[in-house]
């Protein structure tokens, strides 16, 4: 049995594995305190936000992880407590991405000789981390409410890191190591960003922790808008929010302000004009950014790169050039493996003849095509990006999302929508998405004898304080 953070930079102490021990007895507590939904919403993101960046390693087991101890956790309280919950789930169309996406790893395995073992162990991690928030969170959060419940937790949760962030700010990035005993990323310099610091709190990298706020003041900034929320932790939204927002700016991260301003961009478009046509064209320029990079040997980097110069610092702009150019390469070793990948192990990766590693990889989909081949890059943006288009398209169209009803309808789509956008340059793994994907698959893969229900639902309030 082995304890030990991911980057392997020291060792975790007592409170680091004490923390991680006590969880499930934690989450009993508050299943037993709290309705089944909102337990599950608190879990997942309590556990994303506070857990450390650590790993229980137990042969023949999956690691135990921050990204797996909150499905853990809850899927043993949902057999325990509510097994009838999930004697009802009933299989749709759209729970067909995310099953080959879990499944997936064990077809790369055995195609390149790995063994079932290794296919099999890599397939159960998959389950843990991506498999079972989308499962609880389809079977739980799939209607207005339940949607409601998870959007405020998103924003609550963000609303909880704002004096952490800025702590961090001041006093550097030390909250993970003066509590668990260690930095979760080896490379403390990246920390240190435009004379200042780049806060990580218990996150494993700052831009982690720039996505989530992001998303979470987006969500917040929506219910404030829409009047789906007056309070947070008994503070009025006209005070919270605009603290949040000077503290995102704060955050020293030029791409999840770029992500924010089109993230908000369309959300008001789309209601402003009642159009679907603003997802849609997002959704085709990430597939048409997909299709070109992985399947062709042509290049938009040189495109992009002359646009964003005009706007964006150099030394950001370098940043964004360094990745494109490790990407080509690492697509042009992915291509010849296409259609299932080189598998893990770093086997997408390349090496020189001495061993060293000569490139680094950012960004989930290039990660998922070297590593799963175009299955698993179908499989991942389909689980992701089909909930969007379901939603605009059959469910609630933007033209609703103004309403305080459908306010969490609107800007849950926004998250995933910003999570394949920033997909496409880092690698954002939080199981609280993966829980909003979940919640509306299950909505739009919910039975209503109206085929428009929510013509009855539009004029309903929700105002939650």
């Amino acid at each position: 049995m082995e304890f030990s953070f991911y980057h392997y930079y020291s060792r975790p102490n007592f409170v680091a594995a004490l923390v991680m021990f006590l969880w499930i007895p934690f989450v009993f507590w508050i299943f037993k305190s709290f309705p089944a939904r909102r337990a599950i919403v608190i879990t997942f993101i309590a556990g994303a936000l506070f857990l450390p960046e650590v790993q229980l390693t137990i042969p023949g087991f999956p690691d135990y992880t921050k990204f797996s101890a909150a499905s853990y956790a809850v899927l043993i309280f949902t057999i325990l407590f509510d097994i009838q919950r999930i004697k009802q789930f009933r299989f749709g169309w759209l729970d067909v991405p995310i099953i080959i996406w879990c499944v997936c790893p064990l077809i790369s395995s055995l195609t390149n000789d790995l063994g079932l073992y290794d296919g099999l162990s890599s397939v159960l991690e998959q389950i843990m981390i991506w498999g079972i928030p989308f499962f609880l969170g389809r079977i739980y959060l799939n209607d207005t409410e339940g949607l409601h419940q998870l959007a405020v937790g998103i924003f609550a949760g963000g609303v909880t890191y704002i004096p952490l962030a800025l702590f961090e700010m001041r006093m550097s990035p030390n909250l993970h190591n003066w509590i668990y005993g260690g930095h979760p990323h080896g490379d403390f310099i990246q920390t240190v960003r435009a004379g200042g610091f780049r806060p990580q709190v218990f996150m494993g990298h700052g831009l982690i922790l720039s996505f989530w706020m992001m998303i979470s003041l987006l969500t917040g900034i929506w219910l404030w808008k829409t009047k789906a929320l007056d309070k947070v932790f008994n503070m009025p939204m006209s005070m919270v929010v605009p603290v949040f927002f000077l503290t995102f700016c704060l955050l020293r991260s030029t791409g999840a302000q770029i992500s924010m301003a089109i993230g908000l961009a369309v959300i008001f478009a789309s209601t402003f004009f009642r159009s679907r046509i603003f997802i849609y064209s997002t959704v085709f320029c990430i597939l048409s950014y997909l299709f070109i990079s992985a399947l062709t040997e042509s290049s938009i980097d040189k495109t992009i790169i002359d646009f964003i110069s005009n706007y964006v610092p150099p030394e950001r702009v370098g940043s964004l050039q360094f990745r494109f150019d490790n990407e080509s390469v690492l697509a042009e070793k992915a291509r010849l493996r296409m259609l299932f990948g080189w598998g893990g192990n770093g086997r997408n990766l390349i090496f020189s003849e001495t061993g060293h590693q000569l490139t680094v990889v950012d960004s989930t989909w290039i990660i998922t095509f070297g590593s799963a081949g175009l299955l698993g890059l179908f499989s991942l943006f389909s689980t992701f990006l089909l909930p969007v288009l379901g939603v605009v398209t059959t469910k609630c169209p933007p033209k609703l999302w103004n309403r305080p009803a459908f306010a969490a309808v609107g800007a849950l789509t926004m998250v995933l929508l910003l999570f394949c956008i920033e997909s496409l340059v880092n690698a954002p793994r939080l199981p609280p998405v993966t829980l909003v994907c979940g919640a509306l698959t299950g909505y739009i893969l919910q039975q209503s004898p109206n085929p428009r229900p929510y013509r009855l639902l539009a004029k309903k309030p929700l105002a939650v304080k």
